[in-house]
Formats: C-alpha cells, structure tokens, sequence
C-alpha cells in the first residue's frame, strides 16, 4: 500500500477528483493548504495598496491505493491538474505499513 500525496491548484481539484474515479480509485482526502516553491508568491494590488502574497493557496489530496494502482493514480492526477504554468504542484509517494477501518476492523488493503 501506498500514499499518494498531491499538492494542486485549488480549481483544479473537481477535474483530479473524476480522473481519478474514472480508473477506479474513489476515496481521498482533502485540505487546504498553503505554500511557495519555484513560483516564490507574487505581489497583488488591494485598494490601491500593493502588497506581496508569499504564500499560494494550494489543496492537498492524500490517497491510499494499493502498491498496483499507483502509477495509474499519478497519471489520473498528473493529467487533470496539469495546466502547464508554474506552480501546478508536486505529488509524493510513501508507504503504508498499515491501513485499518475503524468501523469494521478490516485491515491493510481491505480497508482501502
């Protein structure tokens, strides 16, 4: 088992959310984050007064797949929130040594 971890756009969240039902993966976890990388904020102009924004509103999507749907997760989601501008995210891959649901106890990759 896998987590995949997402770092997008905010508007492009519904657009990941149906790739990734489209190959199957229906669970997912979602927040909103902040952060910078290369594209270091930019500045805004409110009321007349510019100021600098140094972190972008992000969302975070963290995804439990088992260790054979993850490359399809990457692509579903690699595909939905590319833009081709600076700042469309990053995705991370860790394991998952265990995986329990509460509710029924299931365990590992029953509980996804």
């Amino acid at each position: 088992m896998k987590l995949v971890t997402a770092i997008i756009k905010p508007f492009k969240l519904e657009d990941v959310r149906d790739a990734l039902n489209a190959v199957g993966i229906h669970g997912m976890t979602v927040t909103e984050v902040k952060g910078y990388g290369r594209q270091k904020g930019h500045t805004e102009i409110y009321r007349g007064a510019e100021y600098a924004v140094h972190f972008l509103p992000k969302v975070r999507l963290d995804i439990a797949v088992d260790s054979d749907r993850v490359e399809s997760a990457i692509e579903a989601v690699t595909q939905a929130a590319r833009t081709g501008q600076i700042g469309d995210g990053k995705i991370f891959v860790t394991p998952i040594d265990r995986a329990m649901r509460i509710r029924t106890g299931e365990t590992d990759s029953d509980a996804l």
